[in-house]
């Protein structure tokens, strides 16, 4: 029986990750531990949680008495870190908590996992540690910075973060790896591109797209929407990083990547294509039209659902142009492809939120809606 303790596992990624391990293993148990700050939702994860297979802790990785006890109580064979502050927009407007977070409570959890897995000393004097144990430190494609028209990421190109979201990921793999040369720490990093799929929080392009149709509002695309992001879609992530925790190399960093390069604007028009198409094939999934307007003339008109709804807004502070990533590491050394093409995927991710409307409703409650009003109530 393997114990994993997943971070961050009521957020997008973190869910899914929980989810795909339970699915696939039987003789796992996982504690998930979550602030359930803005972005985190009990809910994503209700069907999953009992006192047996997938236990909940509500606290903060920072928290050093919880993660002590947490240690304590639960012999940890794997730790997966997902927690994270992860929105560029909120590092340019409150840096300093993302800092908090992505670099100090990287290290709490370093820490704690070292001081519960170090038996004793080799006769060098380096830590010994228990078998099989792996602290696995999922980042972003974002550390690196950005990329011209050509060339790819790979584990070689140097840490060039822009924002202070990048800035503090890139800070916390290098306490991964600091924790490795210098304990000689059991680590791995993933570093992925943009994930989507289902339980993607709202604030993020896809979804927010998907919600803004729905409502009738329009749909914000930074400066001229040229900037290239490589997509994958969150599955096939969750398999990369199963892949790197069970059989990846000690101490080594591994990209994932779809090979799904689109430009902003793109992904905009084809996500609004696709909204339509499903619309005018399945009835059904007009009935979650909110705006007032669109319930006129029997809902048989849907001509209004085309790029007239995009607005240009002003571009993001340090804005990278574009991201892009060679899998080949983990392809050559796992065998890890990504599966799922960004065509047919983005029409899985549509499918999922026409039909997943309560769980929009729940996450984007409350403080949600006054983060989107003072982000784009002048822009």
């Amino acid at each position: 029986m393997k114990t994993y303790l997943v971070t961050g596992a009521a957020g997008f990624i973190g869910a899914n990750f929980v989810k795909y391990l339970l699915s696939k293993y039987d003789d796992i148990r996982i504690v998930v531990l979550d602030a359930l700050t803005y972005a985190g939702n009990l809910g994503t994860l209700a069907s999953d949680i009992d006192q047996e297979r997938c236990i909940f802790v509500k606290g903060d990785i920072c928290n050093r008495t919880l993660t002590d006890v947490l240690f304590t109580e639960h012999r940890f064979d794997y730790v997966v870190n997902f927690a994270a502050e992860s929105h560029v927009d909120r590092s340019i407007e409150n840096p300093q908590l993302f800092l908090q977070t992505n670099v100090l409570g990287t290290q709490n959890l370093l820490d704690t996992a070292r001081r519960a897995w170090v038996t004793g000393r080799d006769e060098q004097g380096y830590p010994t540690w228990l078998k099989g144990v792996r602290f696995h430190q999922v980042s972003t494609d974002e550390v690196y910075g950005s990329l011209g028209a050509t060339g790819y990421f790979t584990e070689q190109t140097p840490l060039c973060p822009h924002s202070p979201y990048s800035a503090s990921k890139a800070s916390a793999d290098l306490i991964v790896m600091a924790y490795r040369d210098t304990y000689h720490m059991p680590v791995s990093i993933t570093r992925c591109s943009n994930n989507y799929g289902p339980y993607h929080f709202p604030e993020k392009l896809i979804p927010l797209i998907i919600k803004n149709i729905l409502e009738g509002k329009t749909l914000p695309v930074y400066g001229d929407g040229s900037n290239v992001r490589d997509w994958l879609y969150v599955t096939d992530h969750c398999k990369a990083i199963d892949l790197v925790v069970r059989h990846g190399r000690d101490g080594e960093i591994y990209n994932v990547g779809g090979h799904n390069e689109r430009t902003n604007l793109q992904i905009v028009r084809l996500t609004i294509q696709t909204v339509r198409r499903l619309m005018e094939a399945h009835s059904e999934y007009r009935k979650v039209l909110r705006h007032k307007e669109y319930h006129q003339d029997g809902l048989l008109n849907l001509d209004w659902l085309n790029d007239s709804l995009i607005t240009f807004v002003k571009d993001r502070l340090g804005h990278d142009q574009r991201y892009a990533i060679d899998p080949s590491k983990i392809t050559n050394e796992l065998g890890w492809t990504p599966e799922t093409s960004f065509d047919n995927g983005i029409v899985r991710t549509v499918e999922w939120y026409l039909t997943h409307q309560s769980w929009v409703d729940e996450v984007t409650s409350g403080d949600y809606q006054h983060y989107y009003e003072r982000m784009y109530a002048d822009r």
